[in-house]
C-alpha cells in the first residue's frame, strides 16, 4: 500500500495503526517516502517508523538511501536499533561509503539472515566473526572488502547458494572454498582489478563473469548448466572450449566487444545447449569477421530452440550482399528438428550475416519465429506518438535499413517456410522521413 494510503487508512482505523506498526518486513526510501515539495524530510520519517516498530523484530530491512544526504548520520541508530536476532533479510544502498560495523551481525543476527545485501559499504569481516549458519544470498555492490576478508566471509557461510559482485574493485583474487556446498550461482561484474578466479564449489551451475584479463578456474564443471560470459574474443573461446568442459550447458550467453578470429568448425558438441545468446558490440569488431562462421554453433547443437544474435549496426564494415558476387555460400544440408526462435537485432546487408541467416531457415525444419530488426534496440524510438524520435537516427542507419528491407526481400522471404513466422522490424515512419 502506498505511504499516503496507509496514512490515511491509519488515520480512520486504531486497528490498523497497530496492525502496520507489528509489520516485521520494511523498504523504505526517498521515492516511496518522500513527497518533492518536502524533500529533506527522509530521515524524519524513516527515524519514527523505526521507533514505531522498536521491539518487534523486523524480518526485512531494505533501506535505499541512493540519492539521501540527510539521513546518512542517522544510518547507525537505525541499523542498532533494527537488525536484531530473527532477521532474515537487510538490504542497504547508500548515497556513499559507509562503514558497516561488523560488530552488528551479532550471534542471533548470524544464525537467522538469510540475505545479505550492501551497496556503496566499508566491509571488513574476520574469520573470528563467526558462522552464518543459515546465509544463502550475498550481494555485494560497490564494497570496500579484500579478497582475503571475503574468503573469510566464504569459509563461514556454508548455505550460500547466491554470490554476486559487483564493481567491487578491491579484489584481486577471488578464491572460493570446496566447502560451499550449496553454491549454485556466481555473478561477477565490473570487479576490473580481479586477476583469477578459482571456484571448487562442486555444485556451481550459474555463472555470469565480464572480464578482459581474468582467469577462471573452475574444480567442478559438470554441473554447469547456465553461463553468461563477457570478454574479448569470447566466441571463439565459447565454441573451441566449453563442449569439452561444460558438457552440460543448456543456456549460454556470450558477449564480445573485440572478434578477430572466426569460429571453428569442431567435431566436439553442446549436447544439450537449448538457448544461445551471442552479443557482439562495435568497438573493434574486424571487418574481416564472418558471421556465417558461427552456423559452427548450429552444427554443434543439435538440442538448440532459441538463437538470439545481436551484431553491430551503424557503421557497416562489412561487405555487403549488394557490392559484389550475388552467389551465397552454401553448406550441405543439416536438418535442425528443435529450433523454433530466431531473433537478430542490427541485421543488416552484410553478405556472411545474409548467409548466415538462409543457412537458418533452409535447415530449421521446426522454425515458428524469424525476426530480423534493421534497428538495434538502444537506436529504436517507440511510441509513433510522440512528436520526435529519439534517438535520432543517423541517416547512414537509415539507409542501410532500406538496403536491408531489400536484401531479406531478395535473398530470405521465399526461403522461409509457410507455417514459420516472418517479421521485419524498421525505423518508424517519422524516421524515414526525417532521413
Amino acid at each position: 500500500m502506498p505511504l499516503r494510503d496507509a496514512a490515511r487508512a491509519a488515520c480512520l482505523s486504531r486497528a490498523f495503526v497497530c496492525s502496520w506498526r507489528c509489520h516485521p518486513n520494511l523498504t523504505l526510501d526517498q521515492i516511496t517516502l518522500v513527497n518533492p515539495k518536502v524533500r529533506g524530510k527522509l530521515h524524519c520519517i524513516i527515524d519514527r517508523i523505526l521507533r514505531n516498530h522498536l521491539g518487534i523484530g523486523l524480518k526485512t530491512l531494505k533501506l535505499n538511501l541512493l540519492e539521501e544526504y540527510n539521513a546518512f548520520p542517522y544510518v547507525d541508530s537505525w541499523l542498532q536499533d533494527a537488525v536484531t536476532s530473527g532477521i532474515e533479510e537487510l538490504g542497504l544502498v547508500l548515497c556513499k561509503m559507509y562503514n558497516f560495523p561488523c560488530s552488528l551481525l551479532s550471534d542471533g543476527v548470524r544464525n537467522s539472515i538469510r540475505g545479505l545485501q550492501l551497496y556503496s559499504c566499508v566491509f571488513r569481516p574476520t574469520f573470528e566473526l563467526g558462522p552464518f549458519r543459515r546465509l544463502t544470498s550475498l550481494e555485494l555492490s560497490w564494497v570496500c572488502i579484500t579478497g582475503d576478508e571475503l574468503e573469510c566471509l566464504l569459509s563461514n557461510s556454508l548455505a550460500l547458494e547466491k554470490l554476486a559482485l559487483y564493481n567491487c574493485e578491491e579484489i584481486i583474487f577471488l578464491k572460493i572454498p570446496c566447502v560451499l556446498q550449496q553454491l549454485s550461482c556466481l555473478t561477477v561484474l565490473g570487479c576490473y582489478r580481479l586477476q583469477a578466479i578459482e571456484c571448487k564449489a562442486p555444485n556451481l551451475s550459474i555463472i555470469g563473469f565480464f572480464g578482459e584479463n581474468t582467469k577462471l578456474s573452475l574444480g567442478q564443471q559438470l554441473q554447469m548448466k547456465k553461463l553468461d560470459m563477457w570478454h574479448p574474443n569470447v566466441v571463439c573461446y565459447a565454441r573451441a572450449e566449453l563442449p569439452s568442459i561444460m558438457p552440460n550447458l543448456e543456456t549460454l550467453l556470450i558477449g564480445s566487444d573485440t572478434e578477430v578470429v572466426n569460429t571453428p568448425m569442431l567435431l566436439t558438441k553442446f549436447l544439450y545447449l537449448k538457448h544461445l545468446t551471442i552479443q557482439i558490440f562495435e568497438r573493434t569488431l574486424s571487418p574481416s569477421y564472418d558471421y556465417f562462421s558461427l552456423v559452427s554453433f548450429f552444427d554443434a547443437s543439435p538440442s538448440l530452440e532459441t538463437f538470439l544474435l545481436h551484431v553491430p549496426q551503424e557503421d557497416l564494415k562489412h561487405e555487403s550482399v549488394f557490392g559484389g558476387s550475388p552467389n551465397l555460400r552454401q553448406l550441405p544440408k543439416h536438418r535442425h528438428d528443435c529450433l523454433k526462435i530466431v531473433e537478430i537485432i542490427g541485421f543488416s546487408s552484410a553478405k556472411s550475416l545474409i548467409e548466415l541467416t538462409c543457412y537458418i531457415v533452409k535447415n530449421a525444419v521446426s522454425l515458428e519465429r524469424l525476426t530480423l530488426d534493421t534497428v538495434r534496440c538502444c537506436l529504436r524510438c517507440y511510441g509513433e506518438a510522440n512528436e520526435t524520435c529519439w534517438p535520432i537516427i543517423s541517416n547512414a542507419v537509415l539507409k542501410e535499413a532500406s538496403r536491408t528491407v531489400v536484401a531479406i526481400r531478395m535473398y530470405i522471404e521465399d526461403k522461409v517456410a509457410p507455417k514459420a513466422k516472418l517479421t521485419v522490424l524498421e525505423p518508424c515512419t517519422r524516421c524515414h522521413s526525417s532521413g
